[in-house]
């Protein structure tokens, strides 16, 4: 038996080696050739702009306005008038918008049997009857429309033919509310000068012409309600109710709104509010019950 010398073994060592490094690198070939691909890599699509929707603001016309809003179109115009600027944009615009607005009265209980009230109401035990009397106000064309000259008669004949306005007056226009006031005692003046009381300052106003029906006018007749209820089914301690709808017109020269100091300029200006009435109601709040409707003639 022969010992191997110093160079054959290290030849067989090498030889060793290199083999290892041949089976080594092959297997890692052959596994990678074999090995199951990786799933490609998930690729998340830029998300789209969203644009800022649009916002469109509402118009005067889009809703039905109430006595707090023909207030604050009043109030513009008087502030306006009173300091001589120019009409805000949104009194104008209130041309054409639905209104329906309520007016309290009888508040403080029936009238007295001879009172002249304009609004008033009344039961009669014996013919267990409830007698209700509403007059609309009776507006000077001449104060508020003014006459037309002789040589602006024949461009704005129009202006000639307007020959009537009835409406009514807001009363207590510095309130919106369209009910009566609870807990509001009646004040007693003291001393001896003379309480004078100041006169309405808002009214909504309907223009009749000489071209109109004239079945569309009151000519100072009173809205006249007589229903029959017994005595305890007479519900009123919240006094009742006047209901205006409509729409805002105009003036013949275009505004909706017409404010007058015919005192001068230390007297609160007095408006009108140009409208079309679509019909009148009368109605009791206690019972939420319409006592009374009159449709409008213009509209019929």
């Amino acid at each position: 038996m022969h010992e191997p010398s110093p160079r054959t073994s290290r030849l067989v060592v090498a030889g060793s080696a290199a083999a290892i490094i041949l089976l080594g690198g092959g297997g890692f070939l052959f596994g990678r050739s074999t090995a199951p691909s990786p799933p490609p890599l998930a690729v998340t699509p830029a998300a789209a702009p969203v644009s800022a929707p649009v916002v469109v603001p509402e118009s005067p016309v889009a809703r039905v306005l109430a006595r707090a809003d023909i207030i604050e179109i009043a109030n513009a115009a008087a502030d306006a008038t009173s300091s001589g600027a120019k009409m805000p944009e949104r009194v104008g615009a209130a041309e054409g918008a639905q209104f329906e607005v309520d007016l309290p009265f009888g508040c403080d209980g029936p009238a007295a049997e001879n009172s002249r009230e304009p609004f008033r109401w009344r039961y009669d035990s014996e013919s267990s009857s409830l007698k209700i009397s509403v007059t609309p106000a009776v507006f000077d064309p001449g104060e508020w429309l003014g006459k037309p000259s002789s040589e602006s008669a024949g461009t704005t004949p129009a202006a000639a033919s307007e020959e009537a306005i009835e409406g009514f007056w807001i009363a207590r226009p510095w309130s919106s509310r369209g009910t009566c006031e609870a807990g509001s005692p009646t004040t007693v003046p003291l001393g001896i000068d003379a309480v004078t009381l100041p006169g309405q300052t808002l009214g909504l106003a309907q223009i009749f012409t000489d071209e109109g029906s004239k079945n569309a006018r009151r000519g100072g007749k009173p809205y006249e309600s007589v229903s029959r209820i017994g005595e305890n089914d007479l519900k009123i301690d919240q006094g009742l109710w006047v209901r205006l709808r409509g729409r805002v017109a105009r003036f013949p020269d275009g505004s909706t709104v017409r404010c007058r100091q015919p005192a001068g300029k230390e007297q609160r200006p007095i408006c009108l509010v140009a409208v079309s009435f679509d019909d009148v109601r009368i109605g009791n709040p206690s019972t939420q019950d319409t006592i009374a409707t009159w449709a409008s003639a213009s509209r019929t």
